[in-house]
């Protein structure tokens, strides 16, 4: 029989890790607080004061890690202890930046043919060449705009610039952090230009949503200064990795003869598997493109089947991603920080398909129904539209590569400032309150 000793283990083992977590998170907090200029803007919405120090209860308010569980159940049962199985995972709320070396260059990406953010992506690369000796990547496309090229007191400073081209160059071991000057897409593309690991990014509100985009460019100088000295909070956005199987096949294309059309056989060159990689932060998207019939998938979780979709398409989505396409179509909103992912039907013929979160751990796998009418069409963050036709795959997953993006303030009030401003989240007016002589009554 167990003594009242071992019985106590797991108890003292429990608050050792909620004090571990609070000391942590108390760290982080304090390097937050000392002396960031970035604090200037008037919050819109304020959290609560942090409660008193003390109690353990107090500890889960201070961490954006939820309590680790008890994993002894009752006198007799407890949980297969599994090391291997077991990912540690920083408290979100202690996620600071920091540099090995001092940063020597920057990737600034710029919206295209917006002529609004041609004297503040000069400014901000004349800082940058000038005043912090940075060497600045630009992408090629940027600097053919006649504004930027036919403008000679900027000449001397492209001539600094080392330059790029998308889907040819590989930049990902040459750039130490990445400024953005547009808007929420601006962002989304600066995530696609990276396969695999991610340099810090800072994104700076000059578009038109602007829910990423945390920095108002009025004060750009002290914030890059901050963030070159390492003095920032940082949030990981989880993204999706996505491999797309496509199965050799015969195209059929149709003939006219005589007024009346065909079917001919045409091989399409393809004699192996192909498979191509995307890493999305937004969503997967799969709809019915231009057929007027229900797009007809079936979704697969962990190699069984779970459903199958048959309305407009379905959306599987990042915590990120669910402010964006997924919300709109009825999802509910996520904080980056959980682990998960979202699928969220698109027009559904089912009053009963309601969105689902499932574990960041799962894999999915979307293919077309057997009996599908037509074929479906997919989209990676709203980019590389393609055809999904029978015999074709979709396989989902979460990234071990996520976007590390810099915070204004904290991952917590950066979300909510966003929800209020971007989205007007639960805005309403105000109910009257009683007055003397109503409550009389």
């Amino acid at each position: 029989m167990e003594s009242r000793k071992d019985a106590a283990r797991p108890r003292r083992q429990q608050e050792a890790l909620l004090d571990s977590a609070y000391s942590c998170c108390a760290d982080g907090e304090d390097m937050r607080g000392r002396g960031n200029p970035m604090r200037g803007r008037t919050k819109s919405r304020s959290l609560s004061a942090s409660p008193a120090l003390g109690n353990s209860e107090d500890v889960r308010t201070r961490s954006l890690h939820g309590p680790s569980p008890v994993t002894k159940f009752g006198p007799k049962a407890c949980m297969l202890q599994n090391p291997k199985a077991i990912m540690h995972i920083q408290d979100p709320a202690s996620q600071q930046l920091t540099w090995n070396k001092p940063p020597k260059s920057v990737l600034v990406i710029k919206k295209i043919r917006d002529a609004s953010l041609l004297q503040p992506f000069k400014e901000l690369c004349i800082f940058l060449t000038e005043s912090k000796n940075m060497i600045v990547y630009v992408e090629r496309k940027v600097l053919e705009d006649p504004e930027i090229a036919n403008d000679e007191s900027f000449g001397v400073v492209i001539k600094k610039f080392c330059t790029f081209r998308e889907d040819y160059d590989d930049i990902s071991d040459r750039v130490d952090f990445i400024i953005c000057l547009g808007g929420d897409g601006t962002l989304l593309y600066a995530s696609s230009l990276f396969q695999e690991s991610v340099p810090p990014v800072m994104a700076f509100h000059l578009g038109s949503l602007g829910f990423l985009t945390p920095f108002n460019f009025d004060t750009y100088q002290s914030q890059v200064t901050q963030i070159i000295e390492g003095n920032a909070a940082i949030i990981l956005r989880s993204r999706l990795k996505v491999k797309v199987v496509k199965e050799p096949r015969e195209k059929k294309k149709a003939v006219q003869d005589r007024g009346e059309e065909k079917g001919l056989i045409v091989k399409n060159g393809e004699s192996e598997i192909s498979t191509v990689q995307y890493q999305v932060l937004n969503e997967v998207v799969v709809d019915r493109g231009p057929s007027s019939y229900l797009s007809n998938v079936d979704l697969f979780l962990d190699g069984h089947l779970i459903t199958t979709v048959q309305g407009d398409g379905v959306i599987v989505s990042t915590p990120t991603g669910s402010t964006a396409y997924a919300v709109a179509a009825g999802a509910s909103m996520i904080h980056p920080n959980v682990p998960a992912i979202l699928i969220t039907p698109i027009c559904p013929h089912s009053l009963s398909f309601r969105p689902i979160v499932v574990p960041a751990g799962v894999e999915l796998k979307i293919m077309l129904c057997p009996d599908a009418r037509n074929t479906a069409w997919v989209s990676f963050d709203g980019r590389k539209r393609q055809e999904i036709c029978h015999g074709d795959s979709i396989t989902i997953t979460t990234s071990c590569y996520p976007v590390p993006s810099i915070c204004f303030r904290d991952p917590v009030n950066d979300w909510f400032e966003s929800l209020a401003e971007c989205l007007h989240w639960n805005v309403r007016k105000k109910q009257n309150h009683f007055i003397a002589e109503e409550e009389e009554y």
